[in-house]
């Protein structure tokens, strides 16, 4: 992202150094940005513990009730990663 030198030709320049965002709380976003942030948060907190993310589980949940409805298929052998 480029930032503008100043706000206006001929004003001194802008040090983006020193500019300090302010923080947000998750209530002041959006409903569609709230929920996208806090499943970046979920999902980085599984990391770091080291448990699945929402779609590694969402993945491993698809898969465990495909096997339960099969259960005429052998998945002894299968190297599910």
């Amino acid at each position: 992202m480029a930032w503008w030198r100043s706000i206006l030709k001929g004003d001194p320049e802008i040090n983006t150094q020193k500019v300090e965002p302010e923080n947000s709380k998750l209530g002041d976003l959006d409903g569609d940005t709230r929920q996208t942030v806090e499943k970046m948060m979920f999902d980085q907190r599984q990391k770091q513990m080291g448990l699945p993310t929402s779609e590694e589980q969402n993945k491993q949940d698809m898969l465990h009730k495909f096997m339960a409805a099969h259960p005429e298929m052998d998945f002894s052998n299968a190297k599910i990663s």
